[in-house]
């Protein structure tokens, strides 16, 4: 495949999209979006830009690719951010223009379902930036996380090297977004810790790939947006991450079994494990019930890389995904792993 695009960044008063690709959620939950949008006012001097579907829940694939094409095209247009993730972007991806984007690549981010939208962009030869959606990280209650700001305003205006790093505190369970009480103070959280690392006796730089992990198996089963030929990835970084929905550790270590059946598994000397997700609306774990959960997909992790891939290094408990806060992490751009150093560093 050829080099992978890195599209132009935005500069402080530049127009950027906000979409909704898989649901219309602010319409649903409008106080964490207008906080957001706020923010990208107020905090980045950002001039967000909506569209037709980006507030409408129940939006076609048709209308919702529609506001795709009219964000990418629109040359006043410097970024795209999603709102939030959603369930069904897959019946999005059949309908974009693969060509219209690639001739008008621009930055778009996004996780969780928007991995699909990763998946097609990195297919299409464009670097985009998985993390960073205005209902979550933009419109945390009380102020955005430092270390998320850091990183998305690092990923947004420059280009470089930017150097990750463990989170001092995080924390990841949710309050009633409905409930303005909700948005007068910073949720509680807890001392992080430093990544722990497995086969680090090496160091990996290369192109990334990966993103929400439940995603991908859709993905894998639709044969959407995944390459025919697992060489492809040869040489590169897996990030990986698991979401809300909270996939037991049997599923995980099922994703990632079909993953090396397929061939895939194996391609990658490295990979990056998200902070794994603990708390949901529908399973309220304490915090030992939770660090038993996260404790149990490690090991299916380490189960499934012992059959297809014994040798590559592993960095868990990498703040991306759905964690906060959540550093951004570059879809299709370089990454290096230097387990020697300890050190995890990605091209903006």
């Amino acid at each position: 495949m050829d080099r992978p695009t890195y599209p132009p960044k935005p500069v402080p008063g530049d127009r950027v999209a906000v979409v909704s690709p898989s649901a219309g959620l602010p319409a649903l939950f409008p106080l964490p979006y207008e906080l957001g949008l706020e923010r990208l006012r107020t905090e980045f001097g950002l001039d967000p830009v909506e569209y037709p579907t980006t507030r409408r829940m129940g939006a076609t694939p048709k209308e919702r690719a529609d506001d795709l094409h009219a964000a990418f095209a629109d040359p006043t247009v410097k970024a795209v951010i999603a709102s939030i993730g959603g369930d069904d972007q897959i019946t999005v991806l059949p309908l974009l223009d693969r060509e219209l984007i690639r001739a008008n690549p621009k930055p778009f981010f996004g996780y969780s379902d928007n991995t699909n939208l990763h998946a097609f962009l990195w297919n299409t030869g464009v670097v985009s930036y998985h993390g960073g959606s205005v209902m979550v990280e933009f419109g945390r209650p009380g102020a955005m996380a430092p270390l998320s700001a850091e990183s998305l305003r690092a990923a947004l205006f420059t280009s470089g090297e930017y150097e990750l790093k463990p989170a001092e505190r995080w924390h990841d369970t949710s309050r009633d977004w409905a409930d303005p009480a909700t948005f007068e103070a910073e949720p509680e959280t807890r001392p992080g810790s430093d990544w722990s690392w497995l086969n680090a006796d090496h160091v990996v730089e290369g192109r990334s790939w990966g993103g929400n992990l439940e995603i991908l198996g859709w993905l894998l089963m639709a044969d959407r947006e995944v390459a025919r030929d697992p060489a492809v990835h040869d040489g590169g970084v897996l990030f990986l991450e698991t979401s809300e929905e909270m996939p037991s550790a049997e599923e995980v270590f099922r994703l990632l079994r079909n993953m090396g059946e397929r061939g895939l598994l194996q391609r990658f000397p490295a990979l990056l494990m998200g902070r794994a997700k603990t708390w949901s609306f529908q399973q309220p774990n304490s915090p030992a019930a939770g660090a038993r959960y996260a404790a149990e997909q490690r090991e299916a992790v380490v189960r499934a890389l012992k059959t297809y891939a014994p040798h590559t290094m592993v960095v868990f408990d990498v703040d991306l995904g759905h964690t906060d806060p959540q550093v951004v992490v570059p879809y299709g751009g370089t990454v290096r792993v230097d387990g020697p150093a300890r050190r995890i560093t990605v091209i903006y």
